[in-house]
């Protein structure tokens, strides 16, 4: 398995995920729209990086990320935005391997921390993080304003 930032030709596949993910949430298993995955993330501004974890020709799963400033100290901290990885390669090691990255990622960047939220009602991911050695951290509250 390889680990490697996505890149404009890989659009249509994460398109793909990004239903794949919507469908695990209790959506419709629609595909992104690819002009608007483009934009996002090879445009003038990005938005975020994506990470691909690859078996030959085969993608195993996706991890976005994006930098945020400031974090403790004006520092600067990685926050992970998704990380999914397909029905079929579960438990198999490869959000190990996506998270092994991202701290590199972030310490090649000098970030303080990686930050993440994770959905209370999703709880193999709750144990996935908490293996890692991971604690909720409580205090903040989540709030999201849609347009």
């Amino acid at each position: 398995m390889q680990i490697s930032p996505a890149t404009e030709a890989d659009t249509e596949t994460i398109s793909e995920i990004l239903g794949e993910i919507e469908a695990y949430y209790g959506g419709a298993d629609t595909p992104g729209d690819q002009a608007a995955v483009r934009a996002a993330l090879y445009g003038e501004r990005p938005a975020a990086t994506v990470l691909l974890a690859r078996d030959g020709n085969r993608i195993l799963g996706m991890a976005s990320y994006t930098f945020l400033w400031p974090a403790c100290g004006a520092d600067t901290s990685l926050y992970l935005k998704e990380l999914y990885v397909r029905e079929t390669v579960r438990r198999r090691g490869v959000a190990r391997a996506f998270m092994v990255e991202l701290e590199a990622v972030a310490a090649a960047a000098g970030c303080s921390r990686i930050e993440w939220t994770a959905d209370a009602d999703n709880p193999p991911a709750l144990r996935f993080y908490e293996a890692l050695g991971a604690e909720p951290r409580g205090g903040k509250v989540f709030y999201r304003l849609e347009r």
